[in-house]
């Protein structure tokens, strides 16, 4: 059967697309070569996330005009961080598919006229709010897109429109990757793992559960045998990476729990919590691995897939990885051993002082590069009025109080213990529990052997108190929790609220700032041939400021999208600005305001008219946004006259 609401003009498509099929595989791997379509989620399977296409470049970018829009109704909250949609769109063939509210929709990619729309069914769960991934079939099957929905992971025809579906034991919300006839997804519950699927039968092929089990690599990394207890250890990320001449899956995991503060009841490194994973395509089986954080009690997840790329040093072409992680660090390994490409030190770090805690006595950080995000805190970090405002800076000083103080002791400092009675001050960490680097990603340009990143300098206050036996339940059973004196994440001034209010909401929102001194966002380059800074601008600005007291840099959700017109596109900060900036310097080229802000990541393409195309997905909503509850969230479209 078609998908629901097709009209004539998608059969026509339909009758058109069975005809190329006969030689399907070919032509898209063709199309996706010479850059006109973006095929998968990151585009490549090594996730650079780059576009060949020049005809967007430097010298005409300042000329972007939009060239068409689409609504994607609402209802996004459910599995997201942002409270909006974090989509990225597949272009196939001059054909855009996305999923809106409920629905997953084919468009034409030049003018966005709709040509099918398959609804979800009622009762089912809506089909996640990141990506899919698309399988160009082979001699004996046609085309599919894969997308999860809840526990369910659906190919739908892109021909025909008939749905396919298989029950998988773990919830995942991101984007399935193809690799060759594997249809590769992650979790975002229970057990923590990543699965692959055979893509024409839907029976699982392999699975590497994230905590080693008796007998297997990593298995004595949990003392006490805590690895009973740990139901975590999710691949929430929205994708994997994989060495297709290798045949090299690469999957991050997430901190342990159930509690990411405390760890006292999992002591250990607690394996692979927090690490990127090598595991063989064919078999599932782990061919290395490298742990970024020991023992953590920070929330320092590894967010997002790693780049995979080669780049020349000293004369030998290197096969390398680049990962960005919430540490504020980027990881930068060789792909085919694990090991560093420029070194990274096991160096001492401060010690808890909570019952019972046995953290880590040091954790690996890289020679280079340098660290991307805030690492450290002193007093003199506390924004003043000559930063921003009076009114802002006096809120801050008044936060510090009513906290009792801060205390940093410098990279990977843990919550202090404040006994009862005790006048013990707060813990300022950074970066704070959503980043440095988060969800985004890394983005290369392979000519120009950079990799983008945009990261951000926010800060989390609290300290570790003991839980009351009446308040201990089985989601958080720990003798232990953090606590802070504004409310669990506390840390912005908001223009709106009250002096004495209680500012909570763990993305701060675009009227909410940081009470550390600007910038508060950065997009970097590092010179994947050297481990240095290329470049590195603040981010976003805070337009209620005047003169160049704007360049705040924002708070940034969604990552950097490179293209070989030598540009880099960027969404992600909570100003509502989509932007372009030339990718050897770093110079803003191109800036345009945006309904409401774009934590997705961008893609470029060619339509079937031949223009190129940028596009991106506005739907900042309740988290590192403000809400516009009223206002349909929507895919807005680019391109030159």
């Amino acid at each position: 059967m078609l998908p629901r609401h097709a009209s004539r003009a998608a059969l026509a498509l339909a009758a058109m697309s069975v005809l190329v099929w006969n030689g399907s595989a070919a032509q898209s791997q063709r199309a996706a070569d010479d850059g006109a379509d973006w095929p998968s989620y990151n585009r490549d399977l090594g996730s650079l996330r780059y576009s060949p296409l020049r005809q967007i470049n430097t010298e005409n970018v300042g000329g972007l005009r939009e060239a068409w829009r689409f609504r994607l109704g609402r209802n996004w909250t459910t599995g997201t961080l942002t409270g909006g949609s974090e989509f990225t769109p597949l272009v196939i063939d001059g054909v855009m598919y996305l999923a809106a509210a409920d629905q997953v929709v084919a468009l034409t990619a030049h003018d966005g006229q709709e040509l099918w729309r398959y609804d979800r069914e009622q009762g089912a769960p809506p089909p996640s709010h990141r990506g899919m991934a698309y399988w160009p079939g082979n001699a004996d099957n046609p085309p599919r897109l894969y997308f999860t929905a809840g526990r369910l992971l659906i190919g739908l025809s892109p021909v025909t429109g008939e749905r396919a579906w298989r029950q998988m034991p773990v919830l995942y919300y991101g984007a399935p990757v193809v690799y060759e006839n594997l249809v590769i997804v992650g979790s975002n519950s229970a057990p923590g793992s990543v699965r692959a699927f055979d893509a024409v039968s839907g029976d699982e092929v392999w699975v590497f559960d994230s905590v080693p089990k008796p007998g297997q690599a990593g298995h004595d990394s949990w003392e006490d045998d805590a690895w009973q207890n740990e139901p975590n250890l999710l691949h929430w990320a929205f994708a994997v990476s994989v060495d297709a001449e290798r045949g090299i899956v690469y999957a991050v995991f997430e901190s342990a729990g159930p509690e990411d503060y405390y760890g006292g009841n999992r002591p250990g490194n607690t394996l692979f919590s927090d690490s990127i994973v090598a595991i063989d395509a064919k078999t599932g089986e782990r061919r290395w691995h490298f742990q970024a954080v020991h023992h953590d009690i920070w929330d320092y997840d590894l967010p997002a897939p790693p780049s995979l790329f080669d780049i020349e040093i000293d004369g030998v072409r290197t096969p390398m990885l680049a990962a960005a992680g919430k540490t504020g660090y980027m990881y930068v390994l060789n792909r085919v051993t694990g090991e560093p490409v420029f070194g990274i030190e096991e160096r001492p770090v401060p010690q808890s002082d909570v019952p019972g805690e046995k953290t880590s006595p040091t954790q690996p950080i890289p020679v280079k590069p340098p660290p991307l995000a805030k690492t450290s805190y002193a007093a003199a970090d506390l924004v003043t009025a000559a930063d921003t405002t009076a009114e802002h800076a006096q809120f801050c000083r008044e936060l510090v109080e009513r906290s009792g103080g801060l205390r940093n002791a410098g990279p990977f400092t843990p919550y202090g213990y404040r006994a009862p009675g005790s006048d013990a001050p707060s813990t300022i960490l950074f970066p704070g529990d959503i980043g440095g680097a988060n969800w985004g990603g890394t983005a290369v340009d392979p000519e120009l052997g950079y990799v983008f990143i945009n990261t951000m300098d926010e800060g989390s206050i609290g300290w570790i108190e003991a839980r009351p036996e009446s308040e201990r339940t089985p989601q958080y059973p720990l003798a232990y929790r953090r606590m802070s004196v504004v409310g669990r994440l506390a840390r912005f001034w908001s223009r709106d609220a009250a002096p004495d209010a209680l500012i909570g909401n763990v993305m701060g929102g675009e009227r909410n700032w940081p009470c550390n001194k600007p910038p508060w966002g950065h997009l970097t380059a590092v010179n994947a041939a050297t481990g240095e800074f290329a470049w590195r601008v603040p981010l976003g600005i805070t337009e209620e400021l005047e003169g160049d007291k704007q360049r705040t840099g924002r708070l940034n959700m969604g990552g950097p999208t490179a293209t070989a017109g030598g540009l880099v596109f960027i969404g992600a900060t909570n100003d509502r600005r989509f932007r372009a900036f030339d990718s050897r310097t770093g110079e803003e080229l191109w800036v345009t305001r945006i309904p409401m802000s774009a934590h997705a990541n961008p893609i470029s393409y060619l339509g079937s008219d031949g223009k190129q195309y940028v596009a991106i997905i506005a739907a900042g909503a309740s988290g590192i946004d403000d809400p516009s509850p009223d206002q349909d969230q929507m895919l807005i479209v680019y391109s030159l006259p």
